[in-house]
């Protein structure tokens, strides 16, 4: 029997995933997000599943350096850009781009000594209020870039959306018309698009897209499903039944006895719980999917494990394989159930979900 719970991840999920957002941005080169573990799917695994993606954002500079050590050569880009001086030579080394959103990152590079220039993505804040520079500061901080020895020229240029998973929010067009109208007609590449520009406002596509959430099959917008716009879940979390047990009506199950049965059932124990990263708020009625049906999750969910109702006729029996979400139950969907978003589930998984690539 394989291990339990674990994480199975489609390397073809991720390769039709990556083509269908070409297909989706056929006039972009595409920045593969793998920050976070790869959104919980493996930073590696995606990065070989996905080896033709021209370049990979990332978070943190360890999470570079491990791609770079994993025998990544493609264009690596630190989103948040560095924290520390003494990271500079590192960026050389291994040919990292960075972004610089803050004046202690603008400070660092103009005091540095560097054996070779850095390419620089110098982030706007157009609307997020986040991180970058106000528009009223662009036209200095670029200026200073510019006369920067350690910084690449040209000078590449981004911003973040903070509503374009609110594809009826008039805030995501005015963030493109601030941004277009700050850098028109200056040279370096261009991106604003992350998985909702790209999904749901193709005239911020440009350069390049930024897709995280979508690559991995799931959508960003709450209330749809990543299969609607032609992709792939690519992560199925599952695990297995350890125990089956005749449950009689008015017997409450899990800590604080929460539940009660109103009628005579079966239980299903899970071998999955918080320890492993599903949450434990996730209310009565959460679906998982076993056996070709839904059932629903009762009780609270312990650090450990989870219980299911069966039902009265069920035949289900210990070591069936139930499935947390995947192809057969939707991420979007659980998640709501939770009253949370897929990309808090998938991210969350701790070392104890195995990652398992399949083909």
């Amino acid at each position: 029997m394989k291990p339990f719970p674990r994480a199975e991840i489609s390397r073809q999920a991720l390769q039709d995933n990556l083509t269908r957002l070409r297909e989706i941005a056929p006039n972009s080169k595409v920045m593969a997000v793998v920050k976070a573990n790869g959104y919980g799917h493996g930073l590696l695994n995606v990065a070989e599943c996905v080896d033709n993606a021209d370049g990979f954002g990332l978070a943190r500079l360890e999470e570079a350096l491990q791609l770079r050590e994993g025998g990544v050569t493609a264009k690596l880009l630190l989103l948040e850009g560095c924290f520390r001086q003494s990271d500079l030579p590192l960026l050389v080394q291994h040919q990292i781009d960075t972004v610089v959103h803050h004046e202690s990152q603008l400070e660092m590079l103009e005091q540095s000594n560097l054996t070779a220039p850095i390419t620089v993505w110098l982030k706007v804040d157009s609307g997020m209020h986040r991180l970058g520079f106000g528009i009223e500061q662009f036209q200095d901080v670029y200026q200073r870039l510019k006369a920067c020895p350690n910084v690449k020229q040209p000078i590449h240029l981004m911003t973040h959306f903070a509503c374009a998973d609110e594809p009826d929010n008039s805030l995501t067009q005015q963030q493109m018309d601030a941004f277009n109208k700050l850098i028109a007609d200056l040279p370096g590449d261009r991106t604003l698009a992350n998985s909702a520009g790209t999904l749901f406002w193709p005239q911020s596509q440009c350069d390049w897209i930024r897709p995280g959430i979508a690559l991995y099959g799931v959508s960003p917008v709450y209330g749809d499903k990543g299969t609607h716009h032609g992709l792939v879940p690519a992560m199925e979390l599952v695990s297995n039944l350890i125990a089956v047990r005749d449950h009689k009506a008015g017997q409450s199950v899990g800590y604080g006895a929460h539940w009660t049965a109103t009628k005579d059932t079966k239980l299903g124990v899970v071998a999955i719980g918080y320890g492993d990263g599903y949450p434990r708020n996730a209310p009565e009625g959460t679906p998982v999917w076993l056996n070709g049906r839904r059932v629903p999750v009762v009780g609270r969910v312990s650090m450990d494990m989870l219980t299911v109702d069966l039902g009265a006729q069920a035949t289900d029996k210990v070591g069936d394989l139930v499935q947390l979400w995947g192809k057969a139950l939707a991420v979007e969907e659980v998640a709501e159930h939770i009253g949370t978003i897929a990309y808090e589930l998938v991210t969350k998984l701790t070392p104890r979900v195995v990652v398992d690539l399949q083909e």
